[in-house]
């Protein structure tokens, strides 16, 4: 019955009036669209660079609503798939891009029996200048989670409502085709409907404030200006980038996965007996790794002699050779056996007894990086001075505007992820480089690149009871500065 209500709606969506006229007027006008993409570069050329600083190259790619395939081509899928409703359009795009792993098809995004064609699962969706043609937004997203697993990001990008004036304009005198009848969706709207059709949505963009060439004043507005609070209110495209709720997910994690706890230690000799005192249970086949950075003091024998001591517990040492806590993560996340893969500072800062609460957040789907938040509770006695409170909410709000996702304490040492999605990070590392000192940047930088949903968890933040801080405010504080401005250029004034 199901199946036949399907079919029934695909055949009926075929031979809608509206979805017939918009079919009408890209056929028709399908000469005259490329060449006013050609007058356009800049515009789509600055369009493609977002969504390539937005997908990594290598993916498997569908474009619903594909034109002649021009940004599908730029995205360098492995696998690439276009479907537009004008024949013509795709008779081009499956001339321009001979040759390439792109397959292009004719007909209509919500057609059930067409996407079935397609070859999913697929990494990536693509969703560009197309949902306002469309007869049913909301059952086209419903159509689309047998194409999706878990890490599939759904890119919706369309024009803004707060530039439709502009557009009409410029349809009345010319510069611009006039449009096929078109729905009324703001943002708000689609993600309404994103989440009727069980879709989360993991960031939210805004771009291009100048779509015109205008020589050193539209990558000044577009790239600098356009992204500051306020400004990018007037941005012509806004974006939404979603991902299927972990209730329809096809692949979901196990319920009792492995973990590695990576301990990274240097000058913690103190903190080590009672740290392992408090280590939780967790699931089979988990693990402790410490990591040993050149201690002063007898940091590494108390490591060896409380495992010596404790043969019962999945304990470990490595020996770091390089430095810095970013390399020390480094090493024992390449080490690591887990399924799950977490960070846990050896002050005891963050307790022990919290990292159940990090892995089952990860199980649940409420996240794919969990990050720790110091800054909700009441903190015991010193645990953080009063400038690193304030470096800490700086900081917080530098990188939520970097990432596109709120991260309220980007300074917590405690982070957790799966170790396929950490892959996943390292195997993009060149985007990058390898900048990160400290380890947390490479992983919150990496995330959002990835797309990957950063969720905070709210921890009780402990003082010092041995030694001295290895963090330096002031010089560590410059190098935070230049690594947001790095990363800024690299994610979002791109």
């Amino acid at each position: 019955m199901v199946q036949k209500r399907a079919l029934l709606e695909d055949s009926r969506a075929l031979s809608d009036p509206l979805l017939e006229e918009v079919r009408r007027f890209y056929e028709e006008n399908h000469a005259g669209i490329e060449a006013s993409r050609r007058r356009h570069a800049y515009f789509y050329g600055y369009l493609e660079r977002v969504l390539k600083a937005r997908i990594p190259a290598g993916q498997r790619v569908l474009d619903i609503g594909c034109g002649s395939g021009h940004i599908l081509a730029a995205l360098e899928p492995t696998h690439g798939v276009g479907i537009d409703v004008a024949a013509q359009a795709v008779a081009e795009a499956r001339t321009l891009w001979r040759g390439r792993n792109l397959h292009f098809f004719e007909g209509d995004g919500v057609d059930r029996r067409l996407l079935a064609q397609t070859g999913g699962p697929f990494d990536v969706i693509l969703l560009v200048n197309v949902v306002t043609h469309l007869t049913d937004v909301q059952r086209l997203l419903e159509s689309l989670h047998p194409l999706c697993h878990s890490r599939t990001r759904i890119f919706i990008y369309s024009y803004s409502q707060l530039w439709q004036p502009f557009l009409r304009l410029a349809e009345t005198i010319g510069l611009k085709y006039r449009q096929p009848p078109e729905a009324w969706l703001p943002p708000e709207e689609i993600e309404n409907m994103l989440d009727l059709a069980d879709f989360d949505v993991v960031r939210r963009d805004r771009q291009i404030v100048c779509p015109l060439q205008v020589p050193l004043v539209a990558d000044l507005l577009n790239r600098h200006l356009g992204h500051l609070p306020v400004f990018d209110w007037f941005s012509l495209m806004f974006g939404i980038v979603a991902r299927p709720s972990p209730s329809r997910s096809r692949d979901a994690p196990k319920s009792d996965p492995s973990t590695s706890v990576v301990i990274p230690c240097r000058n913690e000799s103190g903190h080590i007996r009672p740290l392992v005192d408090a280590l939780p249970r967790l699931g089979p086949n988990s693990e402790f790794l410490f990591v040993e950075g050149g201690s002063t003091d007898d940091t590494e024998a108390v490591i060896r002699q409380v495992i010596a001591e404790k043969p019962d517990l999945p304990l470990r040492l490595l020996k770091q050779t390089g430095k810095g806590k970013g390399d020390a993560v480094r090493l024992a996340f390449a080490e690591a056996r887990g399924e799950v893969v977490l960070i846990l500072d050896s002050d005891m800062g963050v307790a022990p007894s919290d990292v159940p609460k990090f892995v089952e957040a990860l199980v649940r789907g409420k996240g794919e990086m969990i990050n720790g938040s110091r800054l909700v509770y009441p903190m015991e006695g010193r645990a953080m001075r009063f400038l690193n409170l304030l470096a800490n909410k700086f900081f917080a709000f530098l990188f939520s505007w970097v990432l596109g996702q709120q991260v309220r304490d980007t300074l917590c040492g405690t982070k957790a992820l799966y170790r396929a999605d950490y892959e996943r990070i390292a195997a993009n590392r060149a985007y990058f480089g390898d900048f990160d000192p400290f380890g947390d940047f490479d992983l919150l930088f990496g995330a959002s690149r990835l797309n990957l949903r950063i969720v905070d968890l709210a921890v009780r933040y402990h003082e010092r009871r041995y030694g001295e801080t290895n963090i330096s405010r002031f010089r560590h504080g410059w190098l935070l500065l230049q690594m947001s401005a790095f990363a800024a250029r690299k994610l979002k004034l791109v």
